[in-house]
Parts: structure tokens; sequence; C-alpha cells
């Protein structure tokens, strides 16, 4: 398909409460996507969107065949789009910030949070990521991230193997110029879609979370933004255009070369 829609769900979360924050996202989702004919390919939810950041680790993680991979599977069937967010996940004794894709025909891929936000103490409660992943869907590359990963421009960088990245994030409210500024700057970089989902309300530490959720194009253009207030937003992406910009302007070719120990 050259082109995709995704609808950014930008939700005010409860802290430490899974169900509800279930319940309500499915509002949200539904009531986006009941009022468009058109639908959507993609549905993007936030870091952590069932407990809010560091809002799981006085309670057993959830599991890969649990209720919210569970309903991520129903909604994905239910809406024919494929479903994504950050997830805190059990597995082997340790507990991983996951970022989970539940498509349409029933098939889940994932991606463990590479960069710990040791600022924040994550690093002293979750095991860190080490692979690199990349979801094929409807003739797009989509390569995931999460939150502090916006950061390292090296992690983020394309190798010529995906064209829409995604950040799902909790990014608070005093490193907001950051929040947009790397968004947009890792679209130019890498000639690539850049979709960035945050959350908005305040967390259960008192961290407040202004939203500003937004889709980019390989330019930089915004497709879609959405404010401080809860609420969702479409962008449609495009790929001829994306592979256009990047057959008239091949920035790619002379990026340096370089490995990842």
């Amino acid at each position: 398909m050259s082109t995709l829609r995704a609808l950014l769900v930008q939700p005010v979360l409860c802290w430490q409460d899974p169900a509800e924050n279930r319940s309500h996202l499915q509002q949200l989702i539904e009531s986006a996507l009941d009022k468009d004919p058109q639908g959507a390919d993609l549905v993007f939810l936030p870091e952590t969107f069932t407990t809010g950041f560091l809002g799981d680790f006085d309670r057993e993680p959830e599991t890969m065949d649990g209720e919210t991979v569970e309903w991520m599977h129903e909604l994905a069937q239910r809406y024919d789009a494929a479903i994504g967010g950050s997830v805190i996940i059990g597995e082997k004794g340790e507990r991983l910030n996951r970022f989970l894709f539940a498509t349409p025909d029933g098939d889940l891929a994932h991606y463990d949070k590479r960069h710990l936000f040791a600022y924040g103490g994550e690093d002293k409660h979750y095991k860190a990521g080490r692979m690199r992943a990349i979801f094929d869907f409807r003739d797009w590359r989509i390569n995931p991230q999460v939150c502090y990963d916006l950061r390292f421009p090296v992690w983020c960088r394309n190798l010529g193997d995906y064209d829409l990245q995604v950040f799902v994030a909790n990014w608070p409210a005093k490193r907001m110029n950051a929040w947009a500024s790397l968004l947009r700057a890792r679209a130019i970089e890498n000639q690539a879609c850049v979709i960035g989902i945050n959350r908005v309300g305040q967390d259960g530490k008192g961290l407040q979370y202004p939203g500003l959720s937004a889709a980019y194009d390989g330019l930089g253009n915004e497709l879609a933004v959405l404010g401080d207030s809860e609420g969702a937003a479409m962008a449609t992406l495009d790929l001829d255009a994306l592979q256009e910009l990047r057959s008239n302007l091949p920035f790619l070719d002379d990026a340096d070369p370089f490995k990842l120990l």
C-alpha cells in the first residue's frame, strides 16, 4: 500500500490500573474510528499505556499471553488495523519495557526498549533490549522505538531498512522542547516518516505530561499534531512521496558507515 492511515492516540493514563486504561483507550479508539468511514491501518498508544511509567514495579508484570496482548489482538481484528504501544512484560524473571505490535491476522511482533532512563531509575527495574526491530506491514517497514531511545541518533539511524519510525513515550513537560525538536530531526536526517506518541495528565509520581504527539514526513513537515489535551489525530503517510524524496535527494547514500558493538 502506498498510503497508510495512522491514528495517534494521546490519553490521560490511570496510575497502576491496566483494566481501566484498556477500557479508556478503547473508548478513545472507538470514538475516533467509528466516525471515520476510511478507518485506520495503524493505531499507536503511548509507552507503558497500562500502568504509567514506573507504575508497575510493585505488581506482577503481564505476560505475552496476558489480558493486554489478548485485548490488542481483539482490537486489531475488529478494526483491521495494527495496534502498537509499550507494556511492561515479565519474561524469564526479568521485566522488559516492550513495544508490542499486534496485526489483524493475529501476528504479534515486539521490540524491547534499548535505552533505559537511568536518570529516572528505569535501569534499576528493567532489563535493556539489545536487538533492533523492523516490522513489515502493508508494504511499509516500521522501526519501533521507546521514549528515551529518541535521544540516540546512532541507534535510530536509518540503515536503508525502514520507512516509518515510531516513538511511544511518557515524555514530561519540562523536556518538551527536546521532544518536538528531536522527532523532527529524526525524520529529516533519516528521510523517513516519524510518529511520536505521548500521554497527557499527571502520573503517580507527580510528573506532568503535556502530550504534543505528532507525525512528520521525510522532510520534517507536520502531518498531524495534537495539543496538550487528551484526544486522537489521523496522519496519512505516503510511501510514494517518501521514495520520490529519497530518489531526488539521495542523502542517505552519503552517510558514514558504522557498526554498533
